[in-house]
């Protein structure tokens, strides 16, 4: 029979964000002075015992990034400060994106506050799983059951603007000229019914001579 040691430890706050594709949770081992070296080793083996095939940690510094290696879980570190960069958040949203359909992704930070929410009310936006920001903030609060406050709906804000962006790199290009309505084909040209009707009306002319008045 496993041991709890063998089997790990759930990280607190870990929930599916999108089943079993996007999950998130507080950093493994806790944050500041609540953070424990056992619990950490123990949250980590649940992890890869889970078969997370991607960590995206936001955490300012590179914290379990050894443990992660020790445990064979792939991971990437994308530090996201309370500024808002947008460079970094479309580095984060990408990254996402290009593990999320086919890979089981877990997103943390230290905890779950305003920065992951609003990576993940972000993502949702941004992806296209839901059209408006409004609608994007009001899912993530029900999933993450807390209130989304000024830096997440920045990052939302942030993350509706690069969705913008993307949408007019796509967008086919306009040209100045409209195309003008179909030109109607006459006797003058060299193919078409009226212009075969014309030429045989003509060579009957010329057999039989003009008809009368």
């Amino acid at each position: 029979m496993s041991s709890k040691w063998s089997e790990g430890i759930e990280p607190r706050g870990f929930r599916w964000i999108i089943t079993e594709r996007l999950g998130v949770c507080e950093r493994p081992g806790g944050y500041g002075a609540g953070h424990r070296r056992v619990r950490r080793l123990e949250e980590i083996i649940w992890l890869r015992r889970n078969e997370i095939d991607l960590i995206v940690s936001l955490t300012s510094i590179p914290y379990n990034l050894r443990d992660y290696d020790e445990q064979g879980l792939a991971y990437v570190h994308l530090p996201l400060s309370d500024s808002g960069d947008p460079e970094r958040l479309a580095e984060i949203l990408n990254t996402i994106h290009d593990h999320v359909t086919g890979e089981r992704v877990v997103l943390h930070h230290d905890s779950i506050g305003d920065r992951l929410s609003g990576v993940v009310a972000g993502y949702l936006l941004w992806s296209g799983l839901v059209e408006t920001g409004p609608e994007a903030i009001t899912i993530a609060e029900q999933l993450l059951e807390r209130e989304l406050g000024p830096t997440a709906r920045e990052l939302v804000a942030i993350a509706d603007a690069l969705r913008g962006r993307a949408n007019r790199r796509e967008r086919p290009a306009c040209t100045s000229e409209a195309p003008g309505p179909e030109r109607p084909v006459s006797a003058a040209d060299e193919s078409g019914p009226r212009a075969r009707a014309a030429r045989e009306r003509s060579e009957q002319e010329r057999a039989t001579g003009p008809s009368g008045p």
